[in-house]
């Protein structure tokens, strides 16, 4: 039967080379059509200068303009509030704080750490910009997410490095929160870089400035370091060293856990006892099967003649573990004491923690940060009147009343207990020295230059202080807080509530008045 439509395609010479180069075209344009799929990059960015790296799904990078949440649901709000804020700065009248944080954590106790790292930066800005007398610069606050871990610490840095000339004029970096490798080497590569550094929670001693050299130039810290901090703990508990005991991770390359062993070996110097040892994973919050080591070692605590003291120098999920141990030993008629760092404070937010191990003579005391109860109850009871006071904290929270409802707020819980662990009191603290930082470099109201903000940590003492919501900040020369106030905070058996037991300080006694440090041999 003839075919019409091939009758009228090749009838004629004419038509059958139409034909041929329409079919030839289409064939063509076809294959480049396929071959461009096959071969364009994939767009793997998450907003303007986030993106996931090749081989990741995390989304990494620095939000412009503090308006991008990374994807954290707890961090929309307090985002929001920050966006709100930055928009009503005029370009070329503000300097540029950021946070770099790992704010795609994944551990959950690390994800309200977070919250409440943003929430107190945010509380620093709003206070800078609004209350405070119109001084200036005005303070723009962007976000810099390094990562589950900070792994991908380098994409955020880099990016940082680039933002210092014009339009942001970023003149410091707050955060960098965690005492681990890779926050070490984001501090060396962003004060290399004359970028000024204020450490939130870095309590590494190896991760700062001293006497004999300072490998962080700029770098400053609002927290104790872990000798700090266990001195402050033995002034406080007068812990007798032969009737104490050592339980240590021998994962070695923690910043945190290194330092906080050295400092306790020197505190159990005399003890009986040898060192209990454990030995976490790579990756500080996977469980592993440390649980069954901490059987043991509970078995061996027992054994113990006398021994009522446990320091613990381990990560918040370790140390949840060896309380819950600790809750089920075979000697339940001998009480315990366990004393540890602030990684303690993450327990109270921790649903696997045991809270029952609590009622079985087990006490938790840690190191904290800051409490939301350090100054009410010091000042009711008549204690250390110098080193901080009531009436900042009051100052403290009358702010954040201010920023829980609109036009401020919300942003995000900001009851009592949502303070406890200290974090966003810290996060506020080393933010407003962030800010006194910047102006006192530019007297002139204008942005300082760069390498001048980081020059300013040798004067933030004495009148010059920081009266901070946790207590007096009064940096020596190279950058670290001088005998800053220690809240021993005790795990309470009542939902684990982190309950303020006593301030403690690292000389004993706190400072006076004046908050000068004294000198230093080298």
């Amino acid at each position: 039967m003839r075919n019409p439509l091939r009758y009228r395609l090749w009838y004629t010479t004419r038509q059958k080379v139409v034909s041929s180069v329409v079919a030839g075209a289409l064939v063509v344009t076809g294959g480049w059509y396929a071959f461009g799929r096959i071969t364009a990059p994939e767009d793997r960015s998450c907003a303007k200068g986030v993106e996931r790296p090749v081989g990741s799904e995390e989304c990494v990078g620095v939000a412009d303009g503090g308006t991008y949440d990374f994807g954290q649901s707890q961090l929309t709000d307090v985002v929001a509030a920050i966006a709100r804020e930055n928009a009503t700065l005029k370009t070329g009248r503000y300097a540029t704080v950021a946070l770099l944080l790992p704010l795609t954590s994944t551990d959950r106790a690390m994800r309200t750490k977070m919250q409440h790292e943003l929430q107190g930066a945010f509380a620093a800005q709003y206070r800078a910009n609004r209350l405070s007398n119109d001084q200036v610069p005005k303070i723009r606050l962007i976000l810099a997410n390094s990562g589950k871990n900070s792994l991908l610490w380098r994409p955020a840095v880099e990016r940082l490095k680039k933002m210092t000339g014009a339009p942001d004029h970023l003149r410091a970096v707050s955060g960098v929160a965690t005492s681990s490798t890779e926050i070490k080497s984001a501090v060396r590569e962003l004060t290399a870089a004359h970028i000024a550094v204020v450490g939130t929670t870095i309590t590494a001693d190896d991760i700062a400035n001293g006497p004999r050299t300072d490998p962080f130039p700029g770098l400053a810290r609002v927290s104790p370091t872990n000798r700090d901090e266990a001195a402050a703990l033995a002034h406080f508990g007068q812990v007798k060293a032969e009737k104490a005991l050592l339980v240590q991770d021998t994962r070695t390359g923690d910043h945190y856990t290194d330092t906080l062993r050295t400092a306790f070996t020197r505190l159990v110097r005399g003890t009986r006892y040898q060192p209990q040892l454990f030995t976490s994973r790579s990756d500080p919050n996977d469980e592993g099967n440390t649980a069954n080591t901490f059987r043991d070692i509970t078995h061996l605590i027992c054994d113990t003649e006398d021994a009522d003291t446990v320091f613990f120098a381990g990560r918040h999920i370790q140390l949840r573990q060896f309380i819950n141990a600790l809750g089920g030993r075979g000697c339940q008629d001998r009480p315990f004491t366990i004393l540890t760092g602030d990684e303690g404070s993450y327990l109270g937010s921790d649903k696997k923690l045991d809270r029952n191990a609590l009622r079985q003579k087990v006490t938790v005391r840690y190191a904290s940060l800051a409490h939301p109860d350090a100054w009410a109850e010091t000042s009711a009871k008549g204690r250390a009147t110098t080193g901080g006071s009531p009436g900042d904290y009051q100052d403290f929270l009358d702010l954040l009343a201010t920023l829980s409802e609109a036009p401020a707020g919300p942003i995000g819980p900001t009851r009592h207990e949502d303070l406890t662990d200290g974090q966003l009191i810290i996060a506020h603290d080393a933010m407003t020295l962030a800010v006194q930082a910047i102006r006192r470099a530019s007297p002139g109201g204008r942005v300082p230059e760069l390498v001048d903000v980081g020059e300013q940590w040798s004067r933030v003492n004495g009148s010059l202080k920081v009266s901070g919501a946790s207590g007096w900040i009064c940096l020596d020369n190279h950058g670290n807080p001088y005998n800053k106030a220690v809240p021993v905070v005790e795990l309470s058996a009542d939902d684990a509530l982190q309950r303020f037991v006593a301030l403690a300080w690292p000389e004993g006694r706190p400072p006076d008045a004046k908050c000068l440090p004294p000198a230093v041999a080298p």
